[in-house]
């Protein structure tokens, strides 16, 4: 029950992901597009729009690293690990889904870094929505509050911790092999190559 409550939520979470990713990107498209047309046509423009947009692109980024994950579309070179064993293989990718997990939850809070380590030091993408909450400031241009629009900091830093999380399963399990993907260049080098007319100089 657990487990197919788990997969239902995995599944629920990667439509979300999808469907906002995409509208933040057609919202991107049409913010741009009006800003040339009331450029270029009415010469006018929107003075706000350079800095929603920037806005955007980082909602779009800060939600597409955990959807890089969940669809292995991060990059990474693996050139040495995959002359490894296939168990010493496993090992050292799970240590580095274990490091981004590590790395994601140090950014979004580090009091739970001070508690276990004793480091005298308070921030992350939580603590600093919180203060810009408190501070009240609004964007440059926007007429919103800073702390709704770096809102993404933390949910971004934890979706991609969650996603993380399930790729160590997953590789554990037997159902994947790393957190990265680096077999696309291969691939287009194949699909060139056959392209490529055999050489008949010789004859």
């Amino acid at each position: 029950m657990i487990g197919r409550g788990a997969r239902a939520f995995s599944r629920a979470l990667a439509r979300a992901e999808e469907a906002c990713v995409s509208l933040l990107l057609a919202a991107m498209v049409i913010v741009s597009f009006s800003q040339v047309v009331a450029r270029y046509v009415f010469n006018s423009g929107w003075v706000p729009a350079l800095e929603l947009t920037t806005v955007l692109f980082a909602w779009m980024i800060l939600l597409g690293m955990s959807y890089g994950v969940r669809v292995g579309a991060h990059l990474g070179v693996d050139a040495l690990i995959r002359l490894l064993p296939r168990r010493l293989f496993r090992a050292v990718s799970i240590f580095a889904a274990l490091v981004c997990v590590f790395w994601a939850l140090l950014l979004f809070e580090t009091l739970w870094f001070t508690v276990i380590f004793g480091m005298e030091e308070r921030g992350g993408a939580l603590a600093y929505v919180r203060r810009m909450h408190s501070i009240g400031l609004e964007l440059e241009d926007l007429p919103v509050e800073r702390w709704i629009a770096y809102t993404i900091l933390p949910v971004g830093l934890l979706l991609f911790a969650y996603r993380s999380i399930e790729a160590i399963v997953q590789m554990i399990f037997g159902n994947r092999t790393a957190i990265i993907s680096s077999h696309e260049t291969p691939a287009i080098v194949d699909d060139k190559r056959a392209d490529i007319p055999a050489d008949t100089s010789a004859n």
